[in-house]
């Protein structure tokens, strides 16, 4: 279970504070997709990426952050236990799948190599793509890409999700499948996520709209 508290994000600009948004308390549960949307600007990405633990300058962000009851507000990004796609990206483009897949392991995986290879091709078969266990991801199509970013963010064990706009690169044909495979999976391995999108068709679950003034949920 994700919660947020007390949240109040604003934008420092010359020695001003503008205010982008602020929330009393969300829960995501376990297995719980929220989506966040809104105008660009207003503070959507910036909130997920606060809650992943990445640096943010130009902005004042308060608010309480914990996981399944503990605190991680003051922890690192590895420490969060967290996943993140992106709307592009996720995937080295120098490694091959195989060395994408090992190298999401590594920070939390307690298994010995071969076992990690085993478990990351056994997960790829279940897709249809253990071929493209030795290609570069500048080889993979489109809905391909977004499943193996999606799987080698599970390979890591996040304890949540957090999916910015990771279906608007994808065509009109593949967005549909991927996005309900997506859904299914993390509904599945019961992981509490949180979705930012500005695409009404790609929203799920709770839709929260950020358009800077407080927020109750």
């Amino acid at each position: 279970m994700l919660n947020i508290r007390d949240l109040k994000i604003e934008l420092l600009r010359d020695d001003q504070a503008e205010l982008l948004f602020q929330l009393d308390e969300l829960t995501v549960g376990k297995g719980e997709v929220v989506t966040l949307m809104g105008p660009s600007g207003v503070g959507k990405s910036t909130l997920l990426r606060w809650v992943l633990g990445e640096p943010l300058v130009n902005f004042r962000i308060q608010g309480q952050l914990s996981l399944n009851g503990e605190d991680i507000s003051g922890k690192s990004i590895a420490q969060r236990k967290l996943g993140m796609m992106f709307q592009k990206g996720g995937l080295f483009p120098h490694l091959t799948i195989e060395e994408n897949c090992l190298f999401a392991q590594k920070p939390r995986s307690n298994l010995h190599r071969i076992e990690q290879k085993e478990r990351a091709l056994t997960m790829l078969k279940a897709l249809g793509l253990e071929d493209k266990w030795a290609v570069y991801p500048d080889s993979l199509s489109g809905g391909q890409y977004a499943r193996v970013a999606l799987l080698c963010s599970l390979l890591a064990e996040p304890q949540a999700m957090l999916l910015d706009e990771p279906f608007s690169s994808l065509d009109a044909g593949l967005r549909e499948d991927v996005r309900q495979w997506t859904f299914a999976l993390l509904q599945e391995r019961e992981i509490p996520t949180l979705l930012v999108t500005h695409d009404t068709a790609d929203a799920c679950g709770r839709v929260i709209e950020m358009r800077g003034e407080s927020v109750n949920v």
